[in-house]
């Protein structure tokens, strides 16, 4: 059976799973057995046969599983989206949509040689550093749940740092293929690079007051050089230059601090207004509310959860129990609707889907696709534990999203362009592979 032939196959199998959550999903909002969700589901199921027949077309030769995994893990994001507000999930169907057509915009745009992309890696390097910096421009900037990662232009809200992720490891993937030897050396006068990389995660830190981010860019720069230099000092000194600077602006970030002490100390006593669903309510420290409702909503799922449809995430009179469920608790409403087993098994899909990237930068050829394949996947493999340790309270919490499943546009467009050049990287490795 050929490649495309599997991904179809199994394909296939990720519609059947995720159609009955879909209509778990929808039965219970209806309450009633009705047929309304297999339109939907048809509709999703199409756009990722759209995507299986661009693939086909274009990268014939790419790993069977990559897609097959991003389908199921985006249909499990939009079946839990949808069943906590069917507006928005009607909203990241749409975003799935563009998604795809991102996916196969860059399928067709790069099918012949990505490799292209190494030409211009200073142009990437740039750009990645112009769009960190957006958010913290005057008029421009939008500060959400009190971090600046928004950008807004007319009718259009985006977060340029997801943009900028890809860009980053476009621009690491060429720099670091042409400086590894040198790097290599481990000479004082080569941690330039790393110094100035810890100094625009530190920028970035102080320009949008968020953790996350920093983190997950700098995080992704250490893999990428241990990757391509296999030296772990440069890892334990990158990880000291951050904890380091993280120390010395954490008392100048107040809204770091908060984030540590809701951390440290989620039960806490103290009370003030919080905007929830747009009107002030009097509780409980707003980060501590959240994360403490959320830890009893993951311990109410228990083993098996309370079943898709049937979790309590609102009080009688419509009030959201847990802020911004949809997008950074949306694990949380995972965990208690389908339990620790069904919590533990999406995490394994994203650990197939880090895996079968990390495969591909085992097999491919040269420098420039190793390090993009190796950068992609740890990008995927380092926002799922930022965002999952917070909900679970393992590190202090973000505002990042988990890929292909959190509610919002930016990060599912994002996420597809990533999947679209771990395929043509794969596409390659296998075409030239000697035989």
């Amino acid at each position: 059976m050929s490649a495309r032939n599997r991904e179809l196959l199994t394909l296939f199998l990720a519609g059947l799973v995720a159609s009955s959550a879909f209509a778990s999903a929808w039965l219970s909002d209806v309450a009633e057995i009705d047929y309304g969700w297999l339109p939907w589901a048809g509709i999703l199921g199409g756009i990722f046969v759209v995507a299986h027949l661009v693939a086909r077309w274009t990268v014939p030769e790419a790993d069977p599983t990559l897609l097959p995994l991003t389908a199921l893990i985006s249909a499990i994001g939009l079946t839990f989206v949808y069943r906590l507000d069917p507006q928005d999930g009607r909203r990241q169907l749409v975003w799935v949509a563009v998604g795809v057509l991102a996916f196969a915009l860059v399928l067709f745009w790069l099918r012949f040689d990505y490799r292209v992309l190494e030409r211009y890696k200073y142009v990437f390097g740039v750009s990645a550093i112009v769009l960190l910096m957006l958010p913290s421009i005057p008029g421009l900037g939008e500060r959400v749940n009190g971090v600046r990662l928004w950008v807004e232009v007319g009718p259009l809200r985006f977060q340029p740092g997801e943009i900028a992720k890809i860009f980053l490891v476009i621009f690491l993937a060429g720099y670091l293929r042409d400086k590894r030897e040198a790097l290599a050396r481990g000479r004082l006068k080569d941690f330039g690079p790393l110094l100035a990389i810890w100094g625009g995660a530190m920028l970035v830190l102080v320009q949008t007051s968020d953790l996350g981010s920093a983190l997950l860019n700098f995080g992704i720069f250490l893999a990428m050089l241990y990757a391509a230099t296999g030296r772990l000092s440069y890892v334990v000194a990158g990880l000291v230059l951050f904890a380091g600077g993280a120390t010395v602006l954490y008392d100048s970030l107040s809204r770091v601090q908060q984030r540590v002490t809701v951390w440290l100390e989620p039960w806490t006593d103290e009370k003030v207004y919080c905007s929830l669903n747009g009107a002030l309510e009097y509780r409980q420290n707003c980060d501590s509310y959240q994360l403490v409702k959320s830890l009893y909503s993951i311990a109410n799922g228990g083993y098996g959860g309370t079943g898709i449809g049937k979790g309590t995430f609102q009080t009688v009179d419509g009030t959201q129990l847990i802020p911004y469920l949809q997008t950074d608790f949306i694990y949380s409403a995972i965990a208690q609707e389908l339990g620790l087993i069904g919590a533990a098994a999406v995490l394994l899909l994203f650990l197939a889907l880090v895996a079968r990237g990390m495969r591909v930068a085992l097999v491919a050829h040269d420098g420039f696709s190793k390090l993009l394949a190796a950068g992609l996947a740890f990008g995927f493999a380092l926002q799922t534990f930022i965002i999952v340790g917070g909900v679970l309270r393992i590190v202090p919490l973000t505002g990042i999203t988990l890929p292909f499943v959190s509610y919002g546009g930016s990060s599912v467009v994002s996420n597809f362009v990533m999947l679209a050049l771990l395929m043509l990287v794969s596409h390659r490795a296998v075409r030239t592979a000697p035989t």
